[in-house]
């Protein structure tokens, strides 16, 4: 009776346990990313936040005396590249953690080149540390590929195993084993304590292999607990509630299995102490279970079921629910069942040839059933409790990586561009009169606004951008430049998501223009039809085919449109580069209207 009160109770209250960790654990995700956006929010401000402080104080004062106009714009251009440097490696350095921007934008890049992608991926992440250099082996072997532009596929794959992870990237392309255009990246691989290798496959096919260590500890991504009385509260119960059930699981699994041996002693009293001393053995077996699959404590328990009854004969009978369990435990159930009905039927093979009475044999048989399914309950839940808490410590620290990568998008698209107007209207308003550089100025005030705002959004906050006001900044940045804009937008009332994803697309567009090309024209233009909005930024200029390197923006843009089911596109030619963005528009918000925007054309 006391046996029967302890199953139903732990059973009951595990249940409820692993229900109430089940609940938490997207709450306290939650919490997880909320931490990290504060903790991001206090490193850029030390760093950025001041640097946009300094550069606005500066703008001032140099409106404020006209005399001191070129000393003070100096001063405010090396902050702003100062900024924008900071600003690049704050990026990176949340970047590196993962290498799925990277595989992203090689994604892009080969694409775009005509080259027909297939990854292949067999690695966890966070990276760590080796990250950032197997991102680095992988995008310099993409852009040489895309700038020999002789390759028709391209295999990326990766592997992990015993704390060593390899990254091989192989195409079709018409090149030789010494030809591989990597640089230094040999020297800096084998400093890191891993190997470069560069051959042809007896296909003909180049590969470049990489392999790394990768350190546990340098890989993981710290999640503290949550600060505020209300949220630490939270994680204090949960921690708690979860140690508290996996204890109780612990004990009452011990408490059961004591208890059920207790019984089969009582008809043994002869060989009592080697009863004892199987029974122990057992009792540990079924506690170490809990801590996962092992075959040879599986063969030990078999052992322990059947030797033994050679030497207590009936007493021995009910041992077999203690075999029943961990079969239900160590086998998926198609194999599991069949060899727990094996169990039984040599318990009631064996009763009969004790001689037992048929329904003290059929007692004993369904007991077998009865003790296996006991303690497959309380070891699963044991076991249960476990994996939630696992999962929610993965759970929260993939919240907090993702969140990691969404401020190095940000950092990149939305104030790396904001960082790079600023500094574009700065040095030009060194070299013009005081009379013109006044109004730059004005504008870097306005834009210092903005890049504030940017800033904001980086450390989680809301900031949508319209695509009207997107385009109007990008004229002003590129006649700065000195580059004549034709801008035609001809699109409805866009739903705020789509709007804010083709701004951002349209300043990676701009900034390209001025980084990347000689241009002298540019057309910005959008489309709408019943498939979506399309987005097209066109320039002349472009100095080469050449591939740049150390581009993350494509790779940003093709994850910013794919979680909205577009797309985005390149294509250069005939001294002409095109960047077209699709979004379909079918599932996403409320648009707020449908009155047509007017066009807003240039020329």
């Amino acid at each position: 009776m006391v046996l029967t009160a302890l199953v139903i109770y732990g059973l009951t209250r595990l249940t409820e346990r692993a229900d109430e960790a089940h609940a938490a654990r997207l709450a306290l995700a939650m919490a997880a990313v909320a931490e990290e956006r504060l903790r991001i929010a206090a490193e850029l401000n030390d760093g950025l936040g001041d640097g946009l402080a300094a550069i606005a104080k500066g703008a001032r004062l140099a409106l404020a005396e006209p005399s001191r106009t070129a000393e003070v714009i100096g001063e405010v251009v090396a902050t702003a590249r100062a900024a924008l440097a900071g600003a690049r490696t704050a990026a990176a350095g949340y970047r590196a953690m993962s290498l799925a921007p990277e595989i992203t934008t090689a994604r892009a890049m080969l694409s775009s080149a005509g080259v027909v992608p297939e990854v292949r991926l067999g690695h966890t992440e966070p990276l760590g540390l080796a990250g950032a250099l197997l991102a680095t082996v992988l995008r310099e072997s993409v852009t040489e590929i895309v700038r020999r532009g002789t390759a028709r596929t391209c295999v990326i794959e990766t592997e992990e195993s015993d704390g060593r992870m390899s990254l091989r990237v192989t195409n079709d392309g018409a090149r030789t084993a010494a030809d591989d255009g990597l640089g230094d990246l040999p020297q800096r691989v084998a400093e890191a304590g891993g190997a470069l290798t560069t051959g042809l496959t007896p296909g003909g096919r180049h590969t470049v292999t990489v392999t790394l260590p990768v350190h546990a500890e340098t890989r993981s991504v710290p999640v503290p607990p949550p600060t505020g009385e209300r949220a630490e509260g939270r994680w204090t119960a949960l921690v708690r509630g979860e140690q508290a059930a996996y204890t109780l699981s612990v004990v009452l699994l011990a408490a059961v299995v004591v208890g059920f041996s207790v019984k089969a002693l009582l008809y043994a009293p002869e060989n009592v102490l080697a009863a004892v001393a199987c029974l122990a053995v057992i009792v540990v077996l079924q506690l170490r279970s809990i801590s996962g699959r092992h075959m040879w404590a599986l063969a030990t328990m078999a052992l322990l079921t059947y030797l033994p009854i050679l030497a207590f004969g009936r007493a021995w009978l009910g041992v077999a629910g203690f075999l029943a369990g961990p079969i239900l435990l160590a086998f998926p159930a198609p194999v599991a069942w069949p060899l727990v009905a094996c169990v039984m039927a040599a318990t009631a093979a064996t009763g009969a040839a004790l001689g037992l009475p048929v329904p003290e044999t059929v007692n004993f048989t369904v007991g077998t059933l009865v003790t296996g399914l006991v303690v497959y309950g309380l070891v699963r839940l044991a076991q249960l409790v476990k994996e939630l808490r696992s999962a929610r410590e993965e759970l929260a620290r993939s919240a907090v990586l993702e969140e990691r990568l969404r401020a190095a998008r940000d950092l990149h698209d939305l104030l790396g561009h904001s960082l790079a107007a600023i500094l574009l209207k700065c040095e030009l308003a060194r070299r013009l009169d005081p009379a013109r550089a006044r109004a730059e100025l004005l504008d870097v005030l306005t834009m210092t606004a903005r890049a504030e705002a940017d800033l904001r959004a980086v450390s989680g906050g809301s900031h949508e951008l319209l695509l009207t006001a997107e385009a109007e900044h990008a004229r002003s940045v590129l006649a700065a430049a000195g580059v004549e804009v034709s801008m035609a937008l001809d699109h409805d009332v866009l739903p705020a998501e789509a709007e804010t994803v083709l701004s951002a697309v349209l300043r990676e567009a701009v900034t390209n223009v001025l980084r990347h090309s000689a241009a002298r024209h540019c057309v910005v233009e959008t489309l709408a039809d019943a498939e979506g909005v399309r987005l097209r930024v066109r320039n002349d200029g472009v100095r080469s085919l050449e591939v740049r390197r150390g581009s993350s923006g494509i790779g940003n843009l093709s994850t910013r449109l794919t979680s909205l089911g577009g797309q985005v596109t390149t294509e250069a030619g005939n001294g002409w580069f095109e960047l077209d963005a699709r979004v379909p528009l079918d599932g996403l918000g409320d648009p707020g209207g449908t009155a047509r925007r007017p066009a807003v054309r240039a020329m």
